[in-house]
């Protein structure tokens, strides 16, 4: 009687603990599929326990759609592994809970059926395992949140530093900034013989000089009067105009732009615009690299 007493009391106290461990953390990992099985969800594993551990209370969620603070912090949840113990005549299950570092947190209870349907063996295994989480009373505590202040260290990862910068900043020990009209800049870095110095970030003048935009000059424009007796008559084509003197000989091929009173204009020699100024009409064209513009009189 004694004996069963004693026995008691260890498996209360053991589920007392175990209750506790669970409450540390925020969440119950499913794999989609376990490292027994070949295909994914087979036998409907990973729905049915991802259903039991939410019918008990549980924050269950697949390995494959984890919340962006687990996702962050691994520790915040447990993994759920399925042990199979089965043999030829009977089908065995054990939930295993392990935490981010691989150490078991929690084992239920060995869960077995002697069903033949491989389906209808796992679902009951899986469902008499689970009765080892029927008495927990889940809440989580938030103790899995690590919100202290991390003190991150360099040390030793350079692997090797430079013997001079080492000498001149080992004296230094903490970070100083000074502000001056409104402007912070860097005084001294933080370093030490043991740990990594940094370079100076401080800006510097820049030698990039700005590059002045060239202003396009033209070179002096020759102007060339017309010859008030040698008279053009405008002869319309299919494109444009020809222009004819009173030989009649063709001297130059008006041909039409998209601008009213702008023609490319083109003789055997030259090939330029023609356009209307001040009432006159302006051949232009460049000839031994320099503009001309050149009067004529065109008579349409």
């Amino acid at each position: 009687m004694k004996t069963i007493i004693a026995l008691l009391f260890v498996c209360i106290g053991y589920s007392a603990y175990a209750q506790t461990n669970l409450n540390d953390y925020k969440y119950i990992i499913v794999p989609k599929k376990f490292n027994s099985f070949k295909e994914t969800n087979e036998f409907q594993t990973s729905t049915l326990i991802k259903y039991l551990f939410n019918g008990k209370g549980f924050n269950v969620v697949y390995d494959d759609a984890l919340p962006n603070d687990l996702n962050t912090n691994r520790c915040l949840g447990l993994l759920t592994s399925l042990q199979d113990d089965s043999n030829l005549f009977t089908t065995k299950t054990i939930i295993v809970l392990k935490d981010c570092n691989d150490n078991i947190v929690f084992t239920s209870m060995e869960g077995t059926s002697k069903a033949k349907q491989f389906k209808a063996a796992y679902t009951e295994s899986i469902r008499e395992a689970m009765r080892s989480f029927n008495d927990s009373e889940y809440a989580y505590n938030g103790k899995s949140e690590n919100n202290e202040e991390v003190t991150v260290s360099f040390r030793n990862d350079v692997k090797k530093l430079d013997e001079v910068k080492v000498d001149e900043m080992s004296n230094v020990e903490s970070a100083k900034v000074k502000e001056n009209d409104g402007d912070s800049k860097i005084v001294s870095e933080e370093a030490t013989a043991t740990t990594q110095y940094y370079k100076d970030n401080s800006p510097v003048e820049s030698n990039i000089k700005k590059v002045e935009k060239e202003t396009t000059t033209f070179k002096k424009v020759e102007l060339k009067k017309l010859n008030v007796k040698d008279i053009w008559y405008a002869q319309a084509t299919n494109v444009g105009f020809q222009l004819v003197d009173s030989t009649p000989k063709v001297r130059m091929n008006l041909l039409k732009s998209s601008v009213d009173n702008i023609f490319m204009g083109k003789t055997d020699t030259k090939n330029g615009i023609v356009y209307q100024k001040e009432g006159n009409w302006i051949f232009e064209y460049y000839e031994n690299d320099k503009l001309v513009q050149e009067e004529l009189n065109i008579k349409f």
